[in-house]
């Protein structure tokens, strides 16, 4: 039987040969403390961090120190907003162990990124399979991980880095976890939310939609502030016009008066809380045209025209979308680009338009990818001349519940030519089995 010593050295042999094997799998720690940094937008942060390298490595867990840093897209959002956060590990708390070069792209990251504050809980983040060649002995690379939360919560909201894992494909596959010693680790980023301003239910409707110069038309309403004084005036496309008149809300909320309208621009009526039109404490507009019946002066003559009112469309510039390929047992995002879609609103009244989407299932052979996992990133333009313009939908899910794609407000004045499209993505499971896998996604205009 040989001796402890030869004992110990025979088991320190074992485990420079795995080293040597495995490579990236092995990691050192750098020794050293916490560096605490104060809360604040998008800072370096130090923090304690305890890594256990894979069992087959023959490596004990050493504690060190990594340096990250959190930020966010969005630093001012509002309840119900999606914020993407990007967590980077500046310095990780690992480096090469061994002589042996590693190559790249060997390294894939996952993490957590923790709240704290007016909203708390974790937000997972994930980053690509990328990384620079390491030399032997030589410094893991930086690496970033995003992933999103939706604010649920109004007030600051800090972000913390959490624990992270390095996963190797190099020889094995094997997991190197790091958690964060004293949790949780300094805040590095901190977003402050908005709560949603209440929802605007005032409502209004006229007594008749058309009337000659000067007739009184009668207006009545609903959802407006008890006793709140109350304009209701003429509109000449987005401009007011002289026509004007006030009325006091009852405790219900309710109006009731009329407004006498002489101006022969007039295109719509609007009635609104506060010293002048706002969308959010108003109401309308709704049409309303003057008709010029006035007696044409002696030696002269009246020229009219009609306009007429067109319908509102949509046509695309094709049916099909090939996304991008993805290798089984990686998946990840398989990415490309709605076909472009035009919409003519050429209807010319007071209503703006919404463009949806939706999608099935992803189906394949024998297996399927599920529709929760397409998400997009919508864009939209409005050609020159347009009295509307169109917004692009939030980026994110479109799944079977559905999304916004496009849209554009209600308004006194409307109507134009837009076109749209988005970039989507597809997150393909790693192990879904490989062959073609084909889901709908229609789009509804209203």
């Amino acid at each position: 039987m040989g001796s402890p010593r030869s004992s110990g050295s025979t088991r320190g042999s074992r485990r420079r040969r795995w080293a040597s094997l495995l490579g990236a799998t092995a990691l050192a720690v750098a020794a050293g403390g916490a560096l605490a940094a104060p809360a604040g937008a998008a800072a370096n942060v130090d923090f304690p961090t305890h890594c256990i390298p894979p069992a087959i490595a023959g490596l004990p867990p050493i504690d060190g120190t990594t340096t990250a840093k959190i930020t966010a897209d969005k630093t001012s959002p509002e309840v119900g907003d999606t914020v993407t956060v990007t967590y980077t590990v500046v310095t990780p708390a690992a480096s090469n162990p061994t002589d042996l070069a590693l190559p790249a792209d060997i390294m894939t990251p996952t993490g957590k990124v923790t709240l704290g504050g007016a909203q708390t809980g974790s937000v997972t983040v994930t980053g690509p399979k990328k990384n620079d060649p390491v030399p032997g002995k030589g410094a893991f690379p930086s690496f970033s991980m995003t992933g999103t939360f939706t604010v649920t919560t109004p007030g600051a909201i800090t972000l913390s880095p959490g624990d992270y894992n390095i996963h190797t494909s190099y020889i094995l596959e094997l997991d190197t976890p790091c958690t964060v010693t004293n949790p949780p680790a300094p805040v590095s980023e901190t977003v402050t939310a908005a709560d949603n301003p209440p929802a605007n239910t005032r409502a209004i409707s006229l007594g008749s939609a058309s009337g000659s110069p000067g007739a009184a038309v009668a207006v009545t309403g609903s959802g407006f502030t008890a006793g709140a004084t109350v304009t209701l005036a003429g509109r000449s496309a987005s401009a007011q016009t002289a026509d004007t008149a006030t009325v006091t809300a009852d405790a219900q909320g309710g109006i009731s008066g009329s407004l006498v309208v002489s101006d022969l621009t007039t295109t719509g009526v609007v009635a609104y809380e506060g010293g002048a039109w706002s969308s959010d404490l108003g109401a309308g507009p709704v049409a309303y045209v003057v008709i010029d019946d006035q007696p044409v002066p002696e030696g002269s003559q009246k020229v009219t025209t009609t306009v007429r009112a067109g319908t509102l469309s949509m046509s695309q510039a094709g049916d099909a979308v090939q996304l991008s390929a993805v290798d089984f047992g990686q998946g990840g995002a398989s990415t490309g680009a709605l076909q472009t879609v035009t919409v003519k609103d050429f209807r010319g009244g007071p209503a703006g338009w919404s463009l949806t989407g939706k999608v099935t299932d992803f189906s394949g052979p024998g297996a399927k990818i599920d529709a929760g996992k397409l998400s997009w990133t919508p864009a939209c333009t409005t050609k020159a001349g347009s009295p509307s313009t169109c917004q692009a939908g939030s980026a994110g899910t479109v799944g079977a519940s559905g999304a916004t794609l496009a849209s554009t407000p209600d308004g006194t004045a409307t109507g134009g030519e837009f076109t749209t499209g988005a970039q989507l993505s597809l997150d393909v499971p790693s192990f879904t089995p490989p062959g073609s896998y084909a889901g709908v996604l229609t789009l509804t205009l209203t």
